[in-house]
């Protein structure tokens, strides 16, 4: 039975799907709909995107789209391991600027969903990670948008690596959380 665990930020949620093993391998039955509806989440998925980042410490985000295109996402390691994070940018959300974080590993078999009116953020734990994501929206160029990774209003509690991070250029420019409009408001 798939495990749905809500982080401090109950939006946001750690998903465990059962996997069987025996002296063949294993199976998992990865994404199931009607688990999903069982936990009251009904979200049409659009599109899988993936990555692989080579050098530990790739940070990817702070990343969202804002509407028409914001993305749910269902994020999921294949291989490796990241520490992954979501940002309430919801305008009047009693948890705005505030972020929850989570381990996701192939090891662990975890993911971790991520509504629209969240920053998502991951930083590579171990070289050679891929991962898997699905989301609700079509990338749209023109409604992407980023918040700075290491903003110090934030205070994200980034893993200690020994290593310099790599970034994109667009990551390292991406504007303070004070400094940018928020195209997200809380629904109560």
């Amino acid at each position: 039975m798939t495990v749905f665990r809500r982080l401090a930020i109950p939006e946001v949620i750690e998903v465990t799907p059962p996997k069987y093993g025996d002296h063949r391998g294993f199976f998992s039955e990865v994404f199931k709909q009607s688990a999903f509806a069982a936990e009251g989440i009904a979200i049409d998925w659009a599109q899988d995107n993936q990555s692989f980042s080579a050098e530990i410490g790739t940070v990817r985000g702070l990343h969202f789209q804002a509407p028409p295109f914001a993305q749910d996402k269902l994020v999921r390691v294949l291989r490796g391991s990241i520490y992954d994070v979501a940002v309430d940018i919801r305008r009047g959300s009693p948890d705005y600027g505030k972020w929850v974080g989570c381990e996701l590993s192939s090891a662990k078999w975890n993911q971790l969903l991520v509504p629209a009116g969240f920053a998502h953020c991951f930083m590579t734990l171990t070289p050679d990670t891929e991962v898997l994501y699905k989301v609700s929206a079509p990338y749209s160029k023109a409604h992407e948008g980023a918040v700075l990774w290491n903003d110090p209003d934030l205070a994200i509690d980034w893993p200690e690596l020994g290593v310099e991070p790599t970034l994109s250029d667009k990551d390292l420019v991406a504007p303070r959380l004070a400094d940018f409009a928020s195209p997200f408001v809380y629904q109560g």
